[in-house]
Protein backbone atom coordinates (compact mmCIF):
# COMPACT_ATOMS: atom_id res chain seq x y z
CA UNK A 1 0.00 0.00 0.00
CA UNK A 2 1.07 3.27 -1.11
CA UNK A 3 0.42 5.18 2.40
CA UNK A 4 2.32 7.67 4.48
CA UNK A 5 4.52 6.36 7.14
CA UNK A 6 3.82 7.19 10.55
CA UNK A 7 5.55 10.36 10.98
CA UNK A 8 4.45 13.71 13.06
CA UNK A 9 6.28 16.60 12.58
CA UNK A 10 3.96 18.29 15.26
CA UNK A 11 5.13 21.91 13.37
CA UNK A 12 1.95 23.62 14.46
CA UNK A 13 2.83 22.87 18.42
CA UNK A 14 6.47 24.74 18.16
CA UNK A 15 3.96 27.70 16.13
CA UNK A 16 1.72 27.57 19.57
CA UNK A 17 4.67 27.84 22.05
CA UNK A 18 5.66 30.79 19.90
CA UNK A 19 2.82 32.51 20.05
CA UNK A 20 2.28 31.83 24.11
CA UNK A 21 5.79 33.08 24.19
CA UNK A 22 5.44 36.47 22.21
CA UNK A 23 1.87 36.99 24.34
CA UNK A 24 3.93 36.49 27.38
CA UNK A 25 6.81 38.62 27.32
CA UNK A 26 5.07 41.32 24.77
CA UNK A 27 1.69 41.82 26.23
CA UNK A 28 2.21 45.47 27.54
CA UNK A 29 3.49 45.95 23.66
CA UNK A 30 -0.22 44.67 22.67
CA UNK A 31 -1.74 46.34 24.98
CA UNK A 32 -0.15 49.30 23.75
CA UNK A 33 -1.25 48.70 20.44
CA UNK A 34 -4.65 47.81 21.16
CA UNK A 35 -5.32 51.23 23.06
CA UNK A 36 -3.84 53.44 20.21
CA UNK A 37 -5.42 51.87 17.63
CA UNK A 38 -8.81 51.55 19.16
CA UNK A 39 -8.53 55.55 19.81
CA UNK A 40 -7.28 56.07 16.31
CA UNK A 41 -10.36 54.09 14.66
CA UNK A 42 -12.83 55.78 17.45
CA UNK A 43 -11.47 58.89 16.70
CA UNK A 44 -11.97 58.84 12.79
CA UNK A 45 -15.20 56.63 13.37
CA UNK A 46 -16.61 60.33 15.52
CA UNK A 47 -15.31 62.32 13.22
CA UNK A 48 -16.97 60.59 10.01
CA UNK A 49 -20.31 60.34 11.99
CA UNK A 50 -20.29 63.39 12.97
CA UNK A 51 -20.05 64.99 9.73
CA UNK A 52 -23.23 66.26 8.41
CA UNK A 53 -24.42 63.14 5.92
CA UNK A 54 -24.94 66.08 2.91
CA UNK A 55 -21.58 67.16 3.66
CA UNK A 56 -19.57 63.57 3.60
CA UNK A 57 -21.87 63.59 0.10
CA UNK A 58 -20.88 67.22 -1.15
CA UNK A 59 -17.19 65.94 -0.68
CA UNK A 60 -17.31 62.72 -2.40
CA UNK A 61 -18.53 64.21 -5.30
CA UNK A 62 -15.97 67.02 -5.03
CA UNK A 63 -12.69 64.29 -5.12
CA UNK A 64 -14.87 62.39 -7.47
CA UNK A 65 -14.85 65.48 -9.60
CA UNK A 66 -11.58 66.45 -9.04
CA UNK A 67 -9.96 62.88 -9.72
CA UNK A 68 -12.17 62.08 -12.50
CA UNK A 69 -14.31 63.81 -13.73
CA UNK A 70 -17.72 65.72 -12.73
CA UNK A 71 -20.34 62.42 -14.06
CA UNK A 72 -17.71 59.98 -11.51
CA UNK A 73 -18.67 62.31 -8.62
CA UNK A 74 -22.10 62.92 -8.88
CA UNK A 75 -22.07 59.16 -9.67
CA UNK A 76 -20.07 58.77 -6.40
CA UNK A 77 -22.07 60.96 -4.60
CA UNK A 78 -25.56 58.77 -5.46
CA UNK A 79 -23.46 55.70 -4.30
CA UNK A 80 -23.17 56.90 -0.65
CA UNK A 81 -26.82 58.24 -0.63
CA UNK A 82 -27.99 55.14 -1.62
CA UNK A 83 -25.95 53.12 0.80
CA UNK A 84 -27.75 55.67 3.82
CA UNK A 85 -30.87 54.64 2.27
CA UNK A 86 -30.72 50.72 3.18
CA UNK A 87 -29.91 52.21 6.84
CA UNK A 88 -26.66 51.27 6.75
CA UNK A 89 -24.76 54.90 6.82
CA UNK A 90 -23.53 54.23 10.68
CA UNK A 91 -22.35 50.92 9.32
CA UNK A 92 -20.49 52.37 6.82
CA UNK A 93 -18.68 54.80 8.71
CA UNK A 94 -17.47 52.00 10.87
CA UNK A 95 -16.16 49.66 7.29
CA UNK A 96 -14.36 53.44 6.34
CA UNK A 97 -12.51 53.70 9.52
CA UNK A 98 -11.50 50.10 10.23
CA UNK A 99 -10.16 50.25 6.03
CA UNK A 100 -8.70 53.38 6.65
CA UNK A 101 -6.67 53.05 10.01
CA UNK A 102 -5.30 49.52 8.61
CA UNK A 103 -4.46 50.92 4.94
CA UNK A 104 -2.47 54.09 7.30
CA UNK A 105 -0.85 51.32 9.42
CA UNK A 106 0.27 49.51 6.05
CA UNK A 107 1.92 52.72 4.68
CA UNK A 108 3.75 53.98 8.06
CA UNK A 109 5.42 49.98 7.82
CA UNK A 110 5.18 49.71 4.48
CA UNK A 111 6.92 52.04 2.08
CA UNK A 112 9.82 52.04 4.63
CA UNK A 113 10.25 47.85 4.26
CA UNK A 114 9.55 48.74 0.71
CA UNK A 115 12.37 51.20 0.59
CA UNK A 116 14.82 48.87 2.52
CA UNK A 117 14.34 45.94 0.48
CA UNK A 118 14.62 48.39 -2.37
CA UNK A 119 18.56 49.32 -1.06
CA UNK A 120 19.51 45.89 0.25
CA UNK A 121 19.36 42.83 -1.89
CA UNK A 122 20.18 40.52 1.10
CA UNK A 123 16.98 41.94 3.33
CA UNK A 124 14.93 41.79 -0.16
CA UNK A 125 15.83 37.82 -0.04
CA UNK A 126 14.80 37.09 3.63
CA UNK A 127 11.68 39.23 3.13
CA UNK A 128 9.77 37.82 -0.08
CA UNK A 129 9.24 34.33 1.26
CA UNK A 130 7.46 36.08 4.29
CA UNK A 131 5.88 38.29 2.05
CA UNK A 132 4.40 35.16 -0.17
CA UNK A 133 3.08 33.72 3.34
CA UNK A 134 1.61 36.74 3.90
CA UNK A 135 -0.54 36.75 0.84
CA UNK A 136 -0.86 32.84 0.11
CA UNK A 137 -1.85 31.86 3.23
CA UNK A 138 -5.72 31.40 3.61
CA UNK A 139 -7.20 35.17 5.05
CA UNK A 140 -9.20 32.86 7.92
CA UNK A 141 -5.58 31.76 9.41
CA UNK A 142 -4.97 35.38 10.45
CA UNK A 143 -8.28 35.79 12.81
CA UNK A 144 -6.49 33.04 14.81
CA UNK A 145 -3.43 35.24 16.29
CA UNK A 146 -5.67 38.03 15.80
CA UNK A 147 -8.18 36.56 18.59
CA UNK A 148 -5.58 35.25 20.90
CA UNK A 149 -3.83 39.03 21.14
CA UNK A 150 -6.16 41.39 21.07
CA UNK A 151 -9.82 39.60 21.67
CA UNK A 152 -13.02 40.39 19.74
CA UNK A 153 -13.62 43.71 18.32
CA UNK A 154 -12.05 45.66 15.36
CA UNK A 155 -9.07 45.88 16.61
CA UNK A 156 -8.62 41.94 16.06
CA UNK A 157 -9.53 43.07 12.22
CA UNK A 158 -7.30 45.47 11.71
CA UNK A 159 -4.31 43.00 12.96
CA UNK A 160 -5.66 40.12 10.32
CA UNK A 161 -6.25 42.83 7.88
CA UNK A 162 -3.11 44.46 8.45
CA UNK A 163 -1.23 41.25 7.96
CA UNK A 164 -2.92 40.39 4.25
CA UNK A 165 -2.99 44.17 3.18
CA UNK A 166 0.53 44.83 3.85
CA UNK A 167 2.41 42.98 0.78
CA UNK A 168 1.59 44.86 -2.01
CA UNK A 169 2.58 48.27 -0.69
CA UNK A 170 5.64 46.89 0.25
CA UNK A 171 6.52 44.99 -3.07
CA UNK A 172 5.72 48.30 -5.52
CA UNK A 173 7.49 50.19 -3.19
CA UNK A 174 10.50 48.15 -3.50
CA UNK A 175 9.50 47.47 -7.14
CA UNK A 176 9.12 51.42 -7.93
CA UNK A 177 12.51 52.27 -6.22
CA UNK A 178 14.57 50.33 -8.08
CA UNK A 179 12.72 51.11 -11.18
CA UNK A 180 13.98 55.14 -10.79
CA UNK A 181 16.09 55.79 -13.84
CA UNK A 182 19.79 55.16 -12.84
CA UNK A 183 21.27 57.77 -15.15
CA UNK A 184 19.17 60.17 -12.70
CA UNK A 185 20.70 58.73 -10.04
CA UNK A 186 24.22 59.16 -10.96
CA UNK A 187 23.85 62.71 -11.60
CA UNK A 188 22.49 63.63 -8.47
CA UNK A 189 25.60 61.64 -6.97
CA UNK A 190 27.75 63.62 -9.59
CA UNK A 191 26.52 66.44 -7.29
CA UNK A 192 27.22 65.27 -4.42
CA UNK A 193 23.47 64.30 -3.10
CA UNK A 194 23.54 61.77 -0.20
CA UNK A 195 21.47 58.52 -0.31
CA UNK A 196 18.73 60.49 1.77
CA UNK A 197 19.12 63.16 -0.28
CA UNK A 198 18.37 60.94 -3.31
CA UNK A 199 15.55 59.61 -2.01
CA UNK A 200 13.52 62.48 -0.70
CA UNK A 201 14.21 64.31 -3.68
CA UNK A 202 14.60 62.17 -6.44
CA UNK A 203 13.80 58.53 -6.09
CA UNK A 204 10.36 58.47 -3.88
CA UNK A 205 8.90 61.65 -6.19
CA UNK A 206 9.79 58.91 -9.32
CA UNK A 207 8.54 56.39 -7.62
CA UNK A 208 5.49 57.70 -6.26
CA UNK A 209 2.75 57.22 -9.02
CA UNK A 210 4.04 53.32 -8.41
CA UNK A 211 3.66 53.43 -4.63
CA UNK A 212 0.13 54.78 -5.22
CA UNK A 213 -0.66 51.55 -7.30
CA UNK A 214 0.45 49.94 -4.20
CA UNK A 215 -1.89 52.00 -1.81
CA UNK A 216 -4.44 51.06 -4.49
CA UNK A 217 -4.42 47.33 -4.02
CA UNK A 218 -3.71 47.58 0.11
CA UNK A 219 -7.05 49.63 0.35
CA UNK A 220 -8.82 47.36 -1.90
CA UNK A 221 -7.18 44.44 -0.26
CA UNK A 222 -7.95 45.83 3.44
CA UNK A 223 -11.97 45.72 1.88
CA UNK A 224 -12.10 42.83 0.59
CA UNK A 225 -11.51 41.88 4.28
CA UNK A 226 -14.13 43.37 5.82
CA UNK A 227 -16.90 40.24 5.85
CA UNK A 228 -14.34 38.27 7.04
CA UNK A 229 -12.84 40.24 9.60
CA UNK A 230 -16.77 40.66 11.04
CA UNK A 231 -16.10 36.85 12.39
CA UNK A 232 -13.72 38.51 14.98
CA UNK A 233 -16.80 40.45 16.15
CA UNK A 234 -15.83 43.26 13.57
CA UNK A 235 -18.65 45.81 13.22
CA UNK A 236 -19.62 47.81 9.63
CA UNK A 237 -20.79 46.07 6.70
CA UNK A 238 -19.16 42.97 6.93
CA UNK A 239 -21.04 42.50 9.99
CA UNK A 240 -24.24 42.82 8.49
CA UNK A 241 -23.22 40.50 5.91
CA UNK A 242 -22.50 37.93 8.47
CA UNK A 243 -25.83 38.62 10.33
CA UNK A 244 -27.65 38.34 6.66
CA UNK A 245 -25.76 34.75 6.44
CA UNK A 246 -27.20 33.54 9.83
CA UNK A 247 -30.59 35.10 9.49
CA UNK A 248 -30.51 33.64 5.52
CA UNK A 249 -31.67 37.17 4.80
CA UNK A 250 -31.65 38.02 1.19
CA UNK A 251 -32.31 41.50 1.65
CA UNK A 252 -30.24 42.52 3.82
CA UNK A 253 -27.40 40.33 2.38
CA UNK A 254 -27.74 42.22 -0.68
CA UNK A 255 -28.08 45.78 0.70
CA UNK A 256 -24.78 45.24 2.73
CA UNK A 257 -22.91 42.94 0.00
CA UNK A 258 -23.93 46.54 -2.64
CA UNK A 259 -22.72 48.48 -0.26
CA UNK A 260 -18.98 46.87 0.01
CA UNK A 261 -19.49 46.76 -4.02
CA UNK A 262 -20.00 50.71 -3.97
CA UNK A 263 -17.46 51.23 -1.36
CA UNK A 264 -14.73 49.45 -3.39
CA UNK A 265 -15.55 51.56 -7.12
CA UNK A 266 -15.06 54.75 -4.98
CA UNK A 267 -11.62 53.84 -3.51
CA UNK A 268 -10.44 51.73 -6.32
CA UNK A 269 -11.47 54.99 -8.94
CA UNK A 270 -10.30 57.75 -6.78
CA UNK A 271 -6.98 56.01 -5.73
CA UNK A 272 -6.39 55.35 -9.34
CA UNK A 273 -7.21 58.80 -9.84
CA UNK A 274 -4.49 60.17 -7.65
CA UNK A 275 -2.14 57.81 -9.45
CA UNK A 276 -3.06 58.87 -12.45
CA UNK A 277 -2.84 62.96 -11.77
CA UNK A 278 0.68 62.38 -9.96
CA UNK A 279 2.05 60.43 -13.54
CA UNK A 280 0.85 63.65 -15.29
CA UNK A 281 2.22 66.48 -12.66
CA UNK A 282 5.48 64.23 -13.19
CA UNK A 283 5.49 63.89 -17.09
CA UNK A 284 4.85 67.64 -16.76
CA UNK A 285 7.55 68.67 -14.50
CA UNK A 286 10.23 66.38 -16.61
Amino acid sequence: MGSFPDITTNLGDYVEKIVDILDTSLSSVFDFIYIVSSQFINGIETFLLWLPWWAFIAFIILIGWYFKSLFAGVLYGVFVFLIGSFGLWEDMMTTIAIVMTAVIISLVLGVPLGVWMAFSKGFSTVMRPFLDAMQTMPSFVYLIPAIFFFGLGNISAIFATLIYALPPVIRLTELAIRGVDKEVIESAQSFGSSKWQMLRKIQLPQALPTIMAGVNQTTMMALAMVVIASMVGAQGLGEQVLVSINRIDISLGFEAGISIVFLAIIIDRVSSGIADKLQKHRRVSE
